[in-house]
């Protein structure tokens, strides 16, 4: 059922995600309008799947979830890299690029020292919810991480995921807020290998 996405499920899975995310806190901030947000997500969530590419991003069969997961020691796309990306950041974010970089900032000033893996992204279509289609995948990056030894870190700024992911052994260990009226978020650790 779960399966390790490739570059042909690359639209199904930023389609996937932009309609997971269409009301996210982090993505109202960044798109305050709707009409915008919801042009812009597939486009924002094709780029991340690409810089997430290297790492595990998870499907199911027909793409009503996703997950996509950064390995040990990449949790953060560099400065460089991100220089790399300008012109599809710019095509995907436009005017609201400042406040994409205020969130990204952020998060990645929140990340745990150590070594884990990162669930970067985790969404289901909103068709597809409440099926458990969203915490099997989890569960299978959480395998892969136990493999490996490692611990997994999430960040959420949906409040009625905290006890989800506390579910599957994901512990707080932070709550913060974006600079400048951003939304708050709880940075997450599930400490088992």
């Amino acid at each position: 059922m779960i399966r390790v996405a490739t570059r042909a499920d690359r639209d199904a899975v930023a389609v996937t995600l932009a309609r997971a995310f269409a009301d996210d806190p982090a993505t109202s901030y960044i798109f305050p309008d709707r009409a915008d947000r919801v042009k812009r997500l597939p486009r924002m969530f094709r780029l991340i799947f690409d810089e997430d590419a290297g790492g595990m991003p998870l499907v199911t069969g027909s793409g009503e979830a996703a997950t996509l997961w950064r390995r040990p020691g990449q949790a953060e796309i560099g400065k460089l890299e991100m220089l790399k990306q300008l012109f599809p950041l710019i095509g995907a974010f436009g005017s609201s690029l400042v406040r994409a970089m205020r969130v990204g900032d952020a998060i990645d000033a929140h990340h745990p020292s150590g070594t884990y893996w990162y669930l970067h992204i985790a969404g289901v279509d909103p068709v597809h919810q409440g099926k458990g289609l969203g915490s099997a995948s989890i569960r299978q990056g959480l395998a892969k991480a136990r493999e490996d030894g490692m611990p997994a870190f999430l960040e959420t700024a949906t409040p009625r995921n905290v006890s989800l992911y506390q579910s599957l052994g994901f512990e707080v260990i932070d709550e913060w807020h974006v600079p400048k009226g951003g939304p708050k978020f709880w940075s997450m650790l599930n400490p088992r290998p």
